[in-house]
Formats: C-alpha cells, structure tokens, sequence
C-alpha cells in the first residue's frame, strides 16, 4: 500500500493499518492519516446516545479515550498479498482544546519475502470556536519503502466546519494550506519540498444502533502530486468494547513514479477494541 501525506488520512489509526494503498501515502490530504487511522480504530462503542462527532471536540467526552486495532487486508495495485497490521487511535479533550494521534502499522510478506511494510501517523490540534467552526493543526506522514513515495510528511493548518451534527449523522468539511516534504524511492527523481493544499470531507450516518457507516475523503494538492484518498467503512459492534470494521480504501495519484500504478485499493476486516 502506498501513501503520499498518509497520510493528512484523511478523507486518515489508525485514516487508515497499512494497505497497498496506504502504503503509498501517508495521511495526507486534511486528513489522510486521520480518516485512514481515526476509521481504522475509531471508538464504535454501542451507545445510542453517542454523538457522531469525528471532528473539532464538540460532542467529545472530556479526558482520555482510545482504541487500538488489529487488522487482516488483501491488496491489489502495486502490490498483490495478504497482510496483517495493527493501529491505536488515542485522544485528550480538555474544554474546547482537543488532541489525537494516530498510528498504523501494516506488515506483508509473500513466499518468505517481506513485500510490504509501511508506518502511518498523525498528530492534530483541534479548537472549537462555536458548535459548528473549529480551527486545526496537524502533522502526518508515512514510511514505505514500496512505495513511489518512500517518505511522505504534510504539515497544515485551517478551519473545518460541521454540516450535520446529530445523533444520527455527522458531515464535517475542513481545509487549509501547508507544507509537503517527500522523497522518491527513486533517488534519481529528487525530494518534493512545497507548499500543498488539503481539503477533507467525512461522513457518517448510523444505520442502526449498533451499526455505522462512513465515508472519508481527502485531497492533498501540491505543484508535483495531487494525491485522493476515499475510504469507505462500515462498523458493527459486537459488544460494549468490541467492534468489527469492514472497509475498503482507495489511493490515486495523479502522477505516480514510472513502474508504479497510479490507483491502490485495500479491502480489510479490522477488529477494533476501545480502551475505556
């Protein structure tokens, strides 16, 4: 799997464990590593009263929360396996301040021979400025030496805004400028050192009590790449702590390195244990 700001991940730990094609970015996008990595162990405890709030802090409990993940993927793109991966998705909101990080590792091999391993992560600020508008802060990147992209970091700040806001739906859009470094594999191609765009999208409506559905999406833009990340979910818990998520995720490039593909898709069953 392959990711360019895997991350910013989202539409990002963990948005989006590691997959063909989130080995080849890196959260990017506003959110790549939060929709890859937030959809991956998000918290789908069965509480009818719960907000669906993915978003800035509102609807958020106060204190600590988290989950971690354990995932089994097949891949198809530029590479073709079975892997497993692992992902934890931690949070502290005191008052209107909020704070994650994301983490996601995915580990493959094929007849003996490792052909996949990539690390995801992400680190947000958020601030709520009213119910709707908040401001955000973030740092997200990934590590994949099979990928186009062998490191991918992007660096932004914005404001992001809560369409729906209820027990049942939640739509939030958020955007903002920022900073894109990345090597190549292909040491002859040079490093990627410019300033890049991120715009997200992320939705989730909940179908039943104890089922949700979402859909991320993110968009990095910068001179060199335009990377798109969607990932796809739906959630089912299984108990007060226990969740079972299944999702598929799809990564494009708009000008991959020569020999490499440009669209990644991963299916993957993740099971998703909360912490509190």
């Amino acid at each position: 799997m392959k990711c360019d700001f895997r991350p910013l991940i989202g539409a990002a730990i963990i948005t989006s464990i590691g997959t063909t094609a989130m080995s080849q970015t890196v959260f990017s996008g506003t959110n790549v590593a939060e929709d890859q990595f937030e959809d991956l162990v998000e918290d789908i405890e069965d509480d009818a009263d719960r907000d669906l709030d993915r978003f800035g802090n509102e609807g958020r409990p106060q204190g600590f929360t988290g989950s971690i993940a354990a995932r089994g993927e097949f891949n198809s793109g530029n590479t073709d396996n079975a892997s497993i991966g692992i992902g934890a998705d931690l949070n502290y909101v005191q008052g209107v301040n909020g704070y994650q990080l994301l983490l996601s590792y995915t580990f493959g091999e094929s007849d003996g021979v490792t052909d996949e391993e990539s690390l995801f992560y992400g680190l947000e600020y958020t601030r709520d400025l009213s119910p709707r508008l908040y401001g955000f802060a973030k740092v997200q990147g990934s590590v994949d030496e099979f990928s186009s992209f062998e490191t991918d970091t992007f660096a932004s700040f914005g404001a992001g805004y809560r369409i729906l806001n209820d027990a049942g739906h939640q739509w939030s859009i958020q955007a903002g400028p920022g900073y894109r470094f990345a090597e190549f594999n292909d040491v002859t191609s040079g490093d990627i050192s410019e300033a890049a765009l991120g715009i997200g999208s992320n939705y989730a409506i909940r179908l039943t009590p104890t089922t949700m559905l979402t859909n991320d999406t993110d968009v990095i833009a910068s001179e060199s790449d335009t990377v798109v990340y969607n990932d796809l979910a739906i959630s089912v818990s299984v108990s007060e702590t226990l969740a079972l998520r299944t999702s598929l995720l799809s990564e494009y490039h708009t000008d991959p390195e020569p020999g490499f593909d440009d669209t990644d898709n991963s299916f993957g069953i993740s099971m998703v244990y909360s912490l509190n």
